[in-house]
């Protein structure tokens, strides 16, 4: 699985420095807020726009990436990323911010529906294999965000924008020397595939249930720095803690888990673990030890759960794969966007307790909605492997997202 030609490991260098955008905010949420004047459910639409935004995207990544094909797909996201962070630390207000993040998040929402299917193209060995390395990258990413993000901000609010931009040039260029050109599909996909794929009940029960999941996770990403009330610095060592258990169990014990119980029992297992972790945090709130201890046992959690339900998507549905995960995650990043800033206002105006319950409620809803619709399925652990031998063709694969970020 290591052994894997300079493409893959390319974009799967862009893919670490993408998914570092997710958690690289968490850190000076309560910078900006202080050095702008701005509120918790203000500071959050950080989240909010760049979600909302990526989603919505997502309905349109095949048609852009079946007719220019998937190079030049990547860059084209790698290239608006580098505009929005960079612009986004240039602004003078949280308006501002908030704006650019949603172009970053358009950015993000090109270069992930690409990416995994560049991979998943390119790489030696089976599709479970592939998800495995990919998460990887998605782990590591997630992992260094909030390291990057709070070491860069306790300089400066600014400087960890900045920083996001440069990186992300310096994979422009390496994935313009390093791909090789992609010609486009024969078949062009249409605008209406991934609406019309949220038909089939397997692929609505995944989407769903991510979605309800999602408000349980940004509910600890955008949320947890305020009650925290640490440094940059110190809340980038927390999140950093968090990402390498999330990175660790994805990548090492998700597999293991699928193996002896089964890929969708793995999920709910991991999903009722979050829910006990957020309503620990909710009991815990003003015991800062306890509330650190939660974060970082969470990501153990989500790390397991990312890696099952991102199989989950690619297995449950007969569509081609790529129209399955961009009908997902549209249902799953532009519902589930609403949760930071419904997070920042019931902290607000009901205490920091609050939103930790609804958060955990909410996963709690994300494991009875996988339970009850298990039954669509049923058939994603038949087969050696649990189904994830064989490589998808470049037809199947052509847009496939993650299911974490």
């Amino acid at each position: 699985m290591w052994r894997q030609p300079k493409t893959v490991w390319t974009v799967a260098f862009a893919c670490v420095i993408a998914f570092m955008g997710i958690g690289l905010v968490d850190p000076i949420l309560k910078p900006i807020a202080d050095k702008l004047g701005a509120s918790p459910s203000q500071v959050s639409l950080l989240f909010t726009s760049y979600m909302v935004v990526m989603g919505l995207a997502m309905l349109v990544t095949g048609w852009i990436s079946s007719r220019i094909g998937a190079k030049w797909t990547l860059l084209s996201g790698l290239a608006v990323i580098v505009v929005g962070a960079g612009m986004a630390g240039m602004q003078e207000s949280v308006a501002g911010i908030v704006a650019w993040r949603g172009v970053w998040g358009l950015g993000n929402a090109l270069f992930i529906a690409t990416a995994l299917a560049t991979i998943v193209r390119s790489a030696k060995g089976s599709i479970g294999q592939t998800i495995i390395l990919y998460e990887a990258a998605l782990g590591l990413g997630i992992a260094a965000g909030p390291l990057v993000g709070g070491s860069l901000g306790s300089v400066s609010w600014r400087w960890p924008f900045y920083g996001v931009s440069v990186l992300m040039l310096l994979a422009f260029v390496l994935t313009s020397v390093a791909l090789p050109a992609t010609p486009r599909t024969d078949a062009p996909s249409r605008l209406a595939e991934p609406l019309k794929a949220l038909r089939h009940p397997g692929l609505l029960t995944v989407a769903l249930t991510s979605l309800l999941y999602n408000f349980g996770f940004f509910t600890l990403l955008a949320f947890t720095p305020f009650p925290l009330d640490l440094s940059a610095h110190q809340v980038g060592f927390v999140f950093f803690g968090w990402g390498l258990f999330l990175a660790f169990t994805s990548v090492v014990v998700a597999p293991r888990i699928q193996r002896s119980i089964g890929t969708v029992n793995g999920a709910l297992l991991a999903l009722a673990g979050f829910a006990v972790v957020l309503f620990a945090m909710a009991v815990w709130t003003d015991n800062k030890p306890a509330l650190i201890v939660c974060v970082i046992v969470a990501g153990a959690f989500l790390g397991v759960n990312n890696t099952l339900i991102t199989e989950t998507v690619m297995k449950a549905t007969p569509v081609e794969r790529g129209v399955a995960s961009a009908a997902y995650s549209f249902v799953r990043f532009s519902g589930g966007a609403l949760a930071p800033y419904l997070a920042g206002k019931l902290g607000e105006h009901y205490g920091a307790h609050v939103p930790f319950w609804v958060g955990g409620g909410a996963v709690v809803a994300a494991v009875l909605m996988l339970m009850f619709g298990r039954r669509y399925l049923a058939g994603i652990d038949d087969g050696p492997g649990h189904g994830a031998e064989e490589h998808a063709s470049p037809g199947e694969a052509e847009v496939l997202t993650a299911a974490d970020a």
